[in-house]
């Protein structure tokens, strides 16, 4: 039984997480695909091997896989792929700048509990994903 009568409260919620992470992670990437290469530059200057892959990899993931996160296209893929980019920025943050949990890498690990709530409810009712039968 729905707590909304008519509607899967678990529907509801992958349509509110999809939207809530999606947007955010466009957000996110709409700031570094503006100027791809000084997201790379500034990775780079950190030290962190294979700086400049990472960072367009995860430009383009953040923005293109946020759009599909709302749209909710291929949603279990993209969520699994953002599971795994914010372990690598939860590492990185921790390891490289030497960021604490508070003020730090917090926003990450809220980032990829979020991608894999995702990962297990899938895209629901309301999704791309549901239309094409995926």
């Amino acid at each position: 039984m729905s707590a909304f009568g008519f509607l899967d409260s678990t529907d509801v919620a992958s349509l509110v997480l999809r939207l809530f992470i999606g947007i955010l992670f466009v957000v996110h990437g709409w700031a570094k695909i503006r100027n791809p290469k000084q997201a790379a530059a500034w990775v780079k200057s950190t030290g962190w091997a294979w700086a400049a892959g990472f960072a367009y990899a995860f430009t383009f993931l953040e923005f293109f896989g946020g759009i599909a996160l709302v749209i909710g296209f291929l949603t279990r893929i993209v969520a699994i792929l953002f599971v795994l980019q914010m372990i690598a920025t939860t590492v990185f943050a921790r390891a490289k700048l030497g960021k604490k949990l508070m003020g730090g890498w917090e926003t990450d690990l809220l980032f990829l509990v979020g991608a894999l709530a995702l990962v297990f409810l899938g895209a629901g009712a309301w999704s791309v994903d549901a239309l094409l039968g995926l």
